[in-house]
């Protein structure tokens, strides 16, 4: 200190020194004064006294009040209340920090009002204090867009009854400012409905410690959101919606005619099911109660207290434990209640003015009303008590108590998985809303029930269009593993172009029915939503996919009697010369040749790895089976054969057997069927001519058009049936859909869209 300052030593001791002695400027004697004590040396700081900016008090009142997003909406939708409105919508964007707007249908605001809005202290509710002790509205002081202002970009939007304009402000320091710079900072005139929109943008933009200090905006989005559902509750009457920006769907909304126990189901789910109403009163102490609680049925993992003290959301530590220890006696350890409570209290015996952002209030006689409140819980849920109810677990269906082991587990094994499954899953979570609600149970009502007659006929299962049952025999061969690098290679590919969404889809769908077999259309659902599949491509990648997995290891369709491989390859030669002109120059018996001596020279590579197995004698005795239940159609088996000769790449051992694989695989796809003679006649006139002439041809050249007919339809049964119980179930357990399938699957519905769209009639 000494080496610092310049003090004289031969100055005596306790004497003081005036600041030219000391060698100090004149302004620094005013701020510093400097003591010397043989023991203790100090500088003390002597600050200048002077009024804080008023910039400064505005926002250090505007941080006191507006703590949060939560808050600046609370201060709004109680103005949005007080101004009578029945219709009040929230959008919020990143958790209101950047965006938070309110519209409501209320009476609005005056133009010549709006200069002096966003001032501090300018309300119509207060005249002088006295009026304060019997404040019956939300806001009273003037400060909750004052602050507001100070602290974000605001824009007010207003027209009242007897505007034939809508008026537009905009607001910053809780002035009036240019929308635009160089622009007039008037309000404008605009279009507009009656009411009252509030924008409020870039909260906290100019404290950016503030901001910095929010967790994450989902975060307060779900405060914003406890907020809305509090106020929804309580008043009725009111119509209240929220949802993020960009959304179309409603985080949360409910309709203005909605009763207090309907709002409390639709905001807090399962309490509102175990619901008691109970109210008490008093005229000693001037109070009045009422609400709603969970009975002994119900236990939640935390208390969740709704407190409304003359119609303002409060907070009371004090209540809430009251509460708690009431409901000690009736709930498990660990349970907690839901309290919804309505206090009307004598407006003179509350101070409503104790908390900046009002979320406290002090009454009279608090102990005694307390009190009264939880007696009367107490006795509500006493007389309830009796009729307790226990979850318990549900037996599979078919199963009773008494059923041995043995019989339980067949039927288990008969009970389709995915039903099972899906009922475990609901049973252990809380119940959806009705607009995610999935129908997966086979058992239940199925769409066909809900066609006409002749229309329902012709989906309907019944025996005749079942196929017939294939008889299948066991054999001693072992399995082969497969070591081979071209087959891994080929299995790496399809992971690599794995689609995880397209196959989540896959593995949770539940198939609804064929939609045009001419165009291999059908619709299956998962989740919520309804989807349009090509089932051709789907079964195109599915079989090929089987055929990389079950490489080597393929069943056997054995062919009785078998027949000759010379002889089905001259007729998918003469075929494919008849149809495509471009090979009407071939030479039908050199082509037959050639694909013929290329498969009985790899007769055992082809039997080996593909259970394609031809005779020394040329017969064609089996073919792969990839699919129990399933059977390819066998028409297509010439043109199969045929292909293998220019289509198969026999020099390269991976392409050989990718490309084999994909003609095996377009085999196996299930064929297209000819439109049915209802849909045909529904055609235009120009395409039944042209169909009409198809079907005199095939009745030229096969038998008559009837017996085409009633095969294509008992075909078309056929493979209702196999999509149904085989095909399906066998994509939703084992494919793999890849991002080329994305092609072959349209959305075409969902639940909730649907929702919004009945919403809007």
């Amino acid at each position: 200190m000494t080496d610092q300052m310049d003090i004289d030593s031969d100055a005596p001791r306790g004497v003081k020194r005036t600041a030219a002695e000391a060698g100090l400027p004149p302004e620094a004697s005013r701020r510093i004064k400097a003591c010397c004590y043989p023991l203790y040396r100090q500088i003390i700081m002597l600050t200048i006294v002077k009024a804080l900016d008023q910039d400064v008090v505005n926002k250090i009142a505007a941080g006191e009040i507006i703590v949060a997003p939560m808050h600046a909406l609370k201060e709004l939708l109680e103005n949005s209340i007080d101004a009578g409105s029945t219709a009040i919508d929230v959008v919020v964007k990143d958790g209101g920090l950047k965006l938070l707007q309110i519209t409501d249908n209320g009476h609005g605001i005056e133009r010549d009002d709006l200069p002096i809005l966003c001032e501090r202290f300018t309300t119509s509710k207060l005249k002088n204090f006295e009026d304060l002790m019997s404040i019956g509205t939300y806001g009273f002081r003037g400060e909750a867009l004052a602050s507001i202002s100070h602290i974000a970009h605001l824009k007010v939007t207003t027209r009242t009854a007897n505007s034939s304009c809508a008026w537009q402000a905009h607001y910053a320091d809780g002035k009036l400012t240019p929308a635009k710079p160089g622009q007039s900072p008037d309000p404008k005139p605009c279009a507009g409905r009656p009411g009252t929109q509030i924008t409020v943008e870039d909260l906290f933009y100019n404290i950016p410690n503030r901001r910095k200090a929010f967790r994450s905006p989902s975060e307060e989005y779900t405060k914003v959101l406890d907020v809305i559902t509090r106020y929804a509750v309580h008043r009725e009457g009111v119509a209240f919606s929220v949802k993020k920006h960009g959304d179309t769907a409603s985080g949360f909304s409910v309709a203005a005619a909605a009763t207090k126990a309907d709002r409390i189901r639709q905001a807090y789910g399962g309490a509102g099911k175990e619901l008691m109403e109970f109210g008490v009163e008093d005229t000693r102490w001037g109070f009045k109660a009422s609400g709603y609680a969970t009975n002994a049925n119900y236990s939640g993992k935390r208390t969740i207290m709704l407190l409304f003290i003359n119609n303002r959301s409060v907070e009371s530590s004090t209540v809430k434990k009251a509460i708690e220890q009431t409901y000690q006696l009736f709930l498990p350890k660990g349970g907690h209640p839901f309290v919804y409570l309505c206090l009307d209290i004598d407006p003179g015996r509350v101070d409503v003015n104790v908390h900046p952002t009002k979320r406290e209030v002090h009454f009279l006689n608090e102990d005694e009303i307390i009190e009264l409140v939880c007696n009367n819980i107490r006795e509500s849920l006493a007389k309830v008590d009796t009729s307790r109810t226990f979850q318990t677990q549900t037996l599979l269906p078919g199963v009773t108590p008494m059923t041995p082991m043995h019989l339980r587990a067949a039927a288990a094994d008969k009970t389709p998985p995915t039903d099972d499954s899906a009922t475990r899953r609901t049973s252990t979570t809380k119940k959806p809303y009705e607009n995610n609600l999935v129908r997966t149970d086979s058992r239940m009502r199925k769409i066909t029930s809900m066609l006409p007659p002749a229309l329902s006929a012709t989906t309907s299962q019944d025996e005749s269009a079942a196929p017939e049952a294939a008889r299948y025999t066991t054999t001693d061969r072992e399995q082969v593993q497969i070591r081979l690098t071209s087959i891994k290679n080929l299995r790496a590919e399809v992971r690599e172009a794995m689609h995880n969404g397209l196959t989540e889809v896959f593995a949770s769908l539940t198939y609804v029915g064929v939609v045009d077999s001419n165009r291999r259309l059908a619709a299956m659902q998962s989740g919520v939503k309804l989807y349009l599949v090509d089932y051709g491509m789907t079964a195109n990648e599915f079989f090929y996919q089987i055929g990389l997995t079950d490489f080597g290891n393929f069943g056997l369709i054995q062919l009785q009697p078998p027949p000759s491989l010379r002889e089905i390859l001259e007729i998918a030669a003469q075929h494919q010369i008849e149809t495509d002109s471009e090979c009407a120059d071939l030479d039908k018996q050199q082509v037959v040749q050639k694909v013929h001596d290329q498969l009985m020279s790899r007769r055992q590579m082809l039997s080996e790895y593909f259970s394609i197995e031809i005779s020394e004698e040329g017969l064609l005795e089996a073919i792969p089976l990839l699919l129990k239940g399933y059977m390819p159609c066998m028409a297509k088996l010439p043109t199969f054969l045929l292909r293998l000769g220019p289509f198969v790449d026999w020099t390269h051992e991976e392409l050989c057997f990718r490309t084999l694989l994909r003609e095996l695989a377009s085999f196996y796809v299930p064929e297209q069927l000819p439109r049915a003679a209802a849909d045909r006649e529904s055609q235009p006139a120009t395409a039944r001519a042209r169909m009409k002439g198809t079907e005199t041809v095939s009745q030229d050249s096969h038998d008559t058009n009837d017996e085409l007919e009633a095969g294509t339809e008992r075909r078309r049964k056929e493979l209702e049936s196999v999509l149904e119980h085989v095909l399906f179930p066998a994509f939703r357990s084992r494919i793999v859909a890849t991002k080329g399938m994305l092609k072959g699957v349209i959305e075409v519905a969902n639940l909730k869209g649907l929702y919004r769209v009945f919403e809007r009639c």
